[in-house]
């Protein structure tokens, strides 16, 4: 029997990470609920859902570059929050590590984020 081999491990995670929502529907209405559906999923992933391979960060972090500014905003408030320890041996919390030196967008350019307002969700179901 053939091993199964994942044509595209990235599409394939994030279509896990789809249907494993608990909105994600057994069904949609209709060719444009499915579409508002995928509309408000893809603007939660990429830009509210922070990944664990990359940091913890965005995928629209690490597209646009701004990963190393966030990681030094998490580093700042870790260590305001950090209260000392009555001998000081505690070390300070270390924030996960950034991609390195990562180039924004491996194979698109990154475009000027839209104005539109971010969602504070992932999507309903209609």
């Amino acid at each position: 029997m053939t091993e199964h081999r994942s044509i595209n491990p990235y599409s394939e995670a994030l279509f896990k990470t789809m249907k494993y929502l608990p909105t994600f529907p057994d069904r949609f209405g209709s060719l444009p609920d499915a579409r508002a559906f995928m509309d408000q999923f893809v603007q939660a992933y990429n830009h509210e859902h922070h990944h664990t391979g990359i940091g913890l960060h965005t995928p629209a972090d690490v597209h646009y570059g701004h990963a190393r500014t966030v990681t030094v905003h998490r580093s700042t408030a870790l260590a305001a929050a950090e209260l000392p320890t009555p001998n000081g041996s505690t070390p300070p919390p270390t924030p996960r590590s950034s991609p390195s030196q990562q180039t924004p967008g491996s194979t698109n350019q990154p475009t000027p984020p839209t104005t539109q307002s971010p969602n504070t969700h992932w999507p309903q179901t209609p």
